[in-house]
């Protein structure tokens, strides 16, 4: 499977989210934001990090930059995006994906590792885990509070476009396993088709015991299923 990462000024997940990709046997190449052209792709990343310092607002100037124009085409065509912390949020500023990802709601910057439930297993991103599966996966965002209008609320619930909630080590679903505010506990979500994921959580990094878990594998297993 090929797989396309775009690289931003101020990524610093895009080798992250490639070295897990090689991992997994992808055939991977790096896109650099100024490009106007991507190479042929079964999935594109947009990946973690501060684009551009998160100037003006946290993923609205890379959801400008010349490659996004095609990343709106292949995504529009049917092609596979994940937008994984950052990319979730310039996903959300192409208007890819509904909603908007607001200051976490302590108003500090959140580095650690939280407990999701799988959501919705039927999709091609999911299907390698089980439904309701708790996954303890790293989080590093300053706004990951998710918010979107009550009509899209809806629509996200009754088409069962929620991918992930967070919740406890018990898959208790409160707000107290809620780290930023995130409206519903959204972790992540999918657009219509299901052929886009925007997700706060970093599966990236949860891919070797050694230094963390293997929560994440099943994502990019998923994938290639």
């Amino acid at each position: 499977m090929k797989s396309s990462v775009i690289v931003f000024p101020g990524s610093n997940c895009d080798r992250d989210i490639a070295v897990a990709l090689e991992k997994m046997q992808f055939k991977n190449q790096m896109v650099w934001h100024k490009e106007t052209k991507l190479p042929q792709s079964d999935l594109i990343v947009v990946p973690g990090g501060f684009s551009y310092g998160d100037y003006l607002r946290s993923g609205a100037i890379a959801g400008k930059s010349l490659i996004i124009e095609e990343v709106i085409k292949k995504a529009n065509s049917g092609c596979l995006i994940l937008g994984i912390c950052n990319g979730f949020q310039i996903l959300t500023e192409t208007g890819l994906l509904k909603g908007t990802l607001l200051r976490n709601k302590n108003l500090k910057f959140i580095n650690k590792d939280v407990h999701i439930k799988v959501a919705n297993n039927d999709t091609k991103f999911t299907n390698k885990y089980k439904n309701e599966q708790i996954l303890k996966i790293n989080i590093a965002h300053n706004e990951g509070n998710y918010f979107t209008a009550s009509n899209h609320l809806e629509e996200l619930e009754k088409e069962k476009l929620i991918a992930f909630k967070y919740c406890d080590e018990t898959g208790n679903i409160n707000e107290n396993s809620n780290p930023n505010g995130s409206l519903k506990n959204i972790a992540g979500i999918f657009n219509s088709k299901k052929n886009i994921l925007g997700m706060m959580p970093h599966p990236e990094r949860m891919i070797d015991e050694i230094i963390s878990n293997k929560d994440g594998i099943n994502l990019f297993s998923s994938l290639l299923n």
